[in-house]
């Protein structure tokens, strides 16, 4: 019998193999954050709201939903929990309802997961309002 993990021989070759591509020694996931972009608000309640349910959920709440989560998961995964504030204020979430939904998960999460998430957050809001990203049109009270 082999005293070889087979899931860390997998991981082993995996790594050797993405050594082959081109340019992978330059990949980060903030870089591939950069690539993906906004969603229009159209295609999000295409695919996220209404459009195939009408009684269902609107894509405005489903990613406020999806926010809630990731607090509530602690705000490990900085890029989804950026992104989904992105995605949550192109769909009409106003930045209160998006500072409101962070602060309702201390109550379940516990403050530093909701302190977390907020200080993920909160940048994503100033350049969001600073007009900074495409598709960032502000009314009063918008991010």
């Amino acid at each position: 019998m082999s005293n070889t993990n087979p899931w860390e021989d997998m991981m082993r070759q995996a790594q050797e193999m993405a050594k082959t591509f081109p340019a992978m020694d330059a990949f980060t996931p903030e870089g591939f954050e950069k690539m993906a972009g906004v969603m229009s608000k159209d295609m999000m309640e295409t695919f996220f709201g209404k459009t195939y349910n009408a009684d269902g959920l609107d894509a405005k709440t489903r990613l406020l939903l999806t926010l809630a989560g990731l607090t509530m998961q602690g705000a490990q995964n900085e890029a989804a929990l950026r992104q989904t504030v992105r995605h949550a204020v192109e769909a009409g979430a106003h930045k209160q309802e998006i500072i409101e939904t962070i602060g309702q998960m201390a109550l379940f999460a516990g403050i530093p997961a909701m302190q977390r998430a907020t200080q993920i957050a909160q940048p994503v809001l100033d350049e969001m309002s600073d007009g900074t990203k495409a598709g960032a049109q502000t009314k009063e009270g918008d991010a």
